[in-house]
């Protein structure tokens, strides 16, 4: 028995279809993928997130975009981030609803796509020119995962594991303590 070839979307296909739903996909290879809903957790995190950098950017010529900023990566992938901070913004076309130049992107940590925030969806973000902080955050512990792009190309990684501990994002200037990014979640701070 003969089995019907799966053909994939061209680019324009996807961006006509995810123009007219309403719910977001992601779109890498030809592929759509559905985006799940977040936890009360990953939403505070996300907020605060979001919240804090735009606080910290004000006046600045950088600016934050919540999860609802799609992302071009390239004609072949195009992804959501929980939160992207972009300076001097630069979209793809004349509809502006596809960030091509982000600077930092932040990913909030769920079971179900934690494997793939490691490892898929950071290795197509390695191509963005411009990305120079990928940063991690956990839900489950005060913990969030910096990756940065050194001028070699180069990624260092710092790990910051407390409360009192602050994140440092040197390419948009600015430095949140974990307790803000962690208000109201409801992680209690680790007992030594």
């Amino acid at each position: 028995m003969a089995s019907n070839p799966v053909s994939k979307l061209t680019e324009e296909q996807y961006l006509a279809i995810e123009r007219a739903a309403e719910f977001r996909s992601e779109f890498v290879d030809g592929e759509m993928s559905a985006m799940a809903g977040g936890s009360m957790r990953h939403h505070r995190l996300q907020q605060n997130l979001a919240g804090e950098l735009h606080a910290a950017l004000r006046g600045s010529p950088c600016e934050p975009f919540g999860s609802d900023c799609r992302i071009k990566v390239s004609s072949r992938a195009y992804l959501y981030a929980d939160v992207s901070v972009a300076c001097q913004l630069v979209t793809a076309d004349e509809l502006d609803d596809n960030l091509t130049n982000p600077v930092a992107i932040f990913e909030v940590l769920s079971p179900s796509t934690e494997k793939y925030d490691r490892g898929l969806k950071f290795q197509q973000y390695r191509t963005i020119g411009s990305l120079k902080d990928y940063v991690l955050v956990s839900q489950e512990q005060f913990r969030v995962e910096q990756f940065t792009r050194q001028p070699d190309g180069a990624w260092t990684f710092h790990d910051y594991q407390g409360p009192d501990e602050e994140l440092k994002i040197d390419s948009i200037g600015v430095a949140i303590p974990l307790r803000l990014i962690y208000e109201r979640v409801g992680i209690p701070p680790a007992m030594d």
